[in-house]
């Protein structure tokens, strides 16, 4: 008797388990357990990389703290007397949470959709590369021509230019796969965009976002398959075409000879100005700094500060400790970011793996060049510290840009858990 009753339970709670549908791939029939609650919400807490999202919190959180500390003294300048101490740091935040909302907003998107959209995007911001050199459209400021006015804040296109080429390329290989090995087919197309995008850039000018560009479009390149000769032949000529650029030009060529000796009588209160203070910002900060807040050389010594030579700052608050650390975050941000793009081509999603991984050359080398450039390893380029600097449009794109590298991450999961995305 008991041992019928018992049949008969188990064949009720097949039953019931087999009429109620599946959730989330689990296996029939483990929903009237509790089991789905509770693997829905782990579910959603695995889709997201949180270490990434972490180690993003803290990037951004101290370059907050450092862009305050930079710029709390730049009202005592008359250049900058209607402005409050807490202009630019409110200013950043601000973009910080434009930022943010963007990036929400942007993780949404399948990525597929990213596939489908990319060469319209970068269509759109070749578009606006070209209206930012009309005089009655961008804005111009210390000679270069690089801003459009949106009102509540300053958009820089060649930003959006390193989303769109990185976008565009990963497109263009999947497109290319199979003709791959063709110059004519699968380089030339690509050097012709990326030849566009320099003409309009360096019109501007604006050299660094160029060189950004090329090394997006080129590892992608490189990534997706190119033939190492064409590949090689490529890189011969657009170096080639940076020098030239250099040698033909007088104020670029000045910053080369600045940067080998920035203690020249001839460079220390020229071109090698901003260098020879940021290296005086290191050696006061020494092992630990002066502590945060205690930096001398923002006040009105080094240009910039906020800017393209935050990390000088960072240096001298908190010493080689501080500035070893930073640079730890950006190699394990860079690592982590291109492990997201290979397990993406692992999973036979070529576009989404190149596009992680064309982000993370993108975040690694503008690190890497910024970084360079402070240290005085590196002529001085114009080239904003990922995530930390001031700037608007740098902030913007750069966490869109992350967010569709979680989505990356995310459909990886679910791809792995065998559902659709």
């Amino acid at each position: 008797m008991m041992a019928s009753l018992k049949r008969w339970g188990q064949s009720l709670r097949a039953a019931v388990g087999a009429a109620r549908p599946a959730a989330d791939g689990l296996p029939l029939g483990s929903a009237h357990w509790g089991y789905t609650e509770r693997s829905r919400a782990s579910a959603g807490l695995a889709g997201i990389d949180q270490t990434l999202m972490a180690v993003v919190a803290v990037v951004l959180v101290w370059g907050l703290v450092m862009v305050y500390s930079a710029s709390i003294a730049l009202p005592d300048n008359p250049k900058f007397a209607n402005y409050s101490h807490t202009h630019f740091v409110f200013r950043h935040g601000f973009s910080m949470g434009v930022g943010l909302v963007a990036a929400w907003v942007a993780f949404q998107v399948p990525i597929r959709t990213w596939e489908k959209f990319a060469p319209h995007l970068f269509l759109f911001a070749l578009l606006l590369l070209a209206l930012v050199l009309l005089p009655f459209i961008g804005i111009g400021v210390n000679g270069a021509r690089r801003w459009i006015s949106l009102g509540i804040m300053n958009f820089q296109p060649s930003e959006l230019g390193k989303l769109a080429v990185a976008l565009y390329a990963a497109n263009f290989m999947v497109r290319k796969m199979e003709v791959k090995e063709s110059f004519s087919r699968a380089v030339a197309p690509m050097l012709v965009a990326l030849g566009l995008t320099g003409i309009l850039l360096l019109a501007e000018p604006d050299m660094g976002a160029f060189m950004v560009i090329a090394v997006i479009a080129m590892g992608i390149l490189f990534l997706g398959g190119v033939n190492m000769r064409m590949f090689l032949l490529i890189s011969v000529v657009l170096v080639g075409a940076f020098l030239l650029m250099i040698v033909f030009s007088d104020w670029r060529r000045e910053r080369i000879f600045a940067y080998l000796d920035p203690w020249d009588e001839a460079h220390a209160l020229g071109k090698g100005y901003q260098l020879s203070h940021a290296l005086i910002a290191f050696g006061r900060g020494e092992i630990f700094g002066v502590g945060l807040g205690g930096s001398v050389e923002k006040l009105h010594w080094l240009p910039e500060a906020h800017t393209d030579f935050l990390l000088a700052v960072i240096g001298e608050e908190f010493g080689l400790v501080g500035v070893l650390t930073l640079i730890g975050l950006f190699v394990w941000l860079t690592r982590r970011i291109m492990h997201i793009g290979r397990q993406a081509v692992a999973l036979d999603q070529v576009f989404a793996g190149l596009l992680a991984q064309g982000v993370a050359l993108w975040v690694g080398f503008q690190a890497f060049i910024n970084i360079g450039v402070n240290l005085g390893a590196l002529p001085t380029k114009g080239l904003t510290l990922p995530l930390m600097s001031y700037g608007g449009s740098a902030i913007l794109i750069n966490l869109v840009a992350l967010a569709i590298v979680l989505r990356v991450d995310f459909e990886n999961r679910q791809k792995m858990r065998g559902a659709r995305t």
